[in-house]
């Protein structure tokens, strides 16, 4: 087998409107204040990020609440 059997994975950077940001991990779905080099929850080796703006779905409900 080549390396060590653990496949890398990447964070996925979901913004949010009126809280700070949150890191997920792409292969176990845990959620973190900050992307780590690996996952404290798996140990997958991160690679770069991915953005989720969830944030455009936060402003959207309170534009229907007005």
């Amino acid at each position: 087998m080549f390396g060590s059997g653990k496949k890398k994975a990447c964070w996925i950077r979901k913004t949010h409107l009126f809280r700070a940001d949150e890191y997920v991990c792409s292969a176990c779905g845990r959620r973190f204040d900050r992307p780590y080099v690996q996952c404290p929850g798996c140990g997958r080796n991160m690679s770069g990020s991915k953005y989720d703006p969830t944030w455009v779905d936060e402003a959207e409900i309170t534009d229907l609440l007005d």
